[in-house]
């Protein structure tokens, strides 16, 4: 199971909408057949694995992250394809939480006469499907926040300068936690004032992550990297409804996808903007700010996970904070998070939080 559970995470940042599952097919104490659900979503990894593993699929175990589906899709149900290749024993890490599925599949199992077992490393895989079990069960997508920033918590200098804070290494892992999600997610002064491409580089992608910008009035660079290459890497534009028509209509020329967004006193509501993004297909978010998309996400309580690369140096009071005013009368109506891991990468450290719940 660990293996599987290993190769479905290859599949992360390029399934959506469906989860990222993986599957290992053990006979005679040999693995004979292994995979993971392929980009776009399909083949499902059951389906893989079964024809890696041909005729020795009959009388083998199947270990496999997530309940194999049981509704017939653009593909038949992965269960029916394990009965069909008389496979003897199926052992599944979590349930299918889909209403098309949801105990389906593994009666479908059952009923064939094939020993189930559930629950073997069900914490790892839950927290590997988050993304999908999140956007199934609330419409909003997992999300993980990415804060780069001094000691001190800065992200600039006072005079704006902020390239480059942390060091290369640091960069380099943030392109690879960007490749394991679905969009790469930021605020329109972000776009605005640094013209990012937020691609993945240097790591011979193939599919690259939508990139999502989060800005009120479209306000955005006409001729900057994001409109350059709308047209080859998916551009997703969530605004207000009173954003200007002709600005709609320009995006939308140049090859972006725009959705219209509920306003909240003066801003974006950031849960209407990720329920969005959920009916988009989103399963994983990758935020990297800037400080005013931050404290909105925050504020809201719609961050799963933070992670924080913090360099060795201090800029100061006059620097760039890298969240925004949160307006906390009380350290308890602060957002907490539980310590998960800590690291150095390079220069720095890196540590990754995860939502504290109750």
């Amino acid at each position: 199971m660990a293996l599987a559970l290993s190769l479905g995470r290859r599949g992360q940042g390029n399934t959506a909408p469906n989860p990222a599952v993986g599957c290992v097919i053990v006979a005679k104490g040999r693995i004979v057949g292994r995979g993971w659900t392929q980009p776009g979503g399909r083949p499902h990894a059951e389906v893989v694995a079964l024809a890696q593993a041909g005729a020795a699929a009959r009388g083998a175990t199947v270990y496999v992250t997530l309940e194999p589906c049981a509704h017939h899709g653009q593909t038949p149900p992965c269960a029916q394809a394990l009965v069909d290749a008389g496979v003897g024993r199926v052992v599944v890490a979590v349930a299918d939480v889909d209403g098309r599925v949801d105990g389906r599949g593994l009666a479908m199992l059952r009923d064939a006469g094939i020993d189930v077992e559930e629950g073997l490393m069900a914490n790892r895989a839950f927290a590997d499907l988050t993304g999908f079990f999140r956007r199934v069960v609330t419409g909003r997508p997992e999300v993980t926040l990415k804060l780069a920033s001094s000691f001190d918590g800065r992200i600039a200098t006072g005079t704006g300068e902020s390239q480059w804070i942390t060091g290369p290494e640091a960069r380099r892992m943030g392109h690879s936690m960007r490749l394991r999600h679905d969009a790469v997610m930021v605020g329109g002064g972000t776009a605005r004032h640094d013209d990012p491409s937020l691609t993945v580089r240097g790591m011979g992608v193939v599919k690259q992550p939508a990139r999502v910008v989060v800005s009120r009035r479209l306000d955005l660079p006409l001729l900057g990297n994001l409109a350059r290459t709308a047209q080859d890497v998916p551009v997703i534009l969530c605004h207000g409804r009173d954003a200007d028509k002709g600005l709609q209509r320009t995006w939308s020329e140049l090859g972006a996808v725009l959705l219209s967004c509920q306003i909240v006193g003066s801003q974006l509501d950031a849960y209407d903007v990720l329920t969005q993004l959920g009916a988009h297909g989103l399963n994983r978010v990758y935020c990297e700010g800037g400080g005013a998309l931050a404290a909105t996400l925050l504020a809201n309580d719609l961050v799963d996970r933070l992670v924080g690369f913090t360099a060795g140096m201090t800029i100061g009071a006059e620097g760039l904070p890298c969240v925004g005013a949160l307006g906390l009368g009380a350290l308890s109506e602060a957002p907490r998070f539980d310590l998960v891991e800590t690291r150095t990468v390079g220069p720095d450290v890196m540590h990754v939080w995860e939502r504290t719940e109750g």
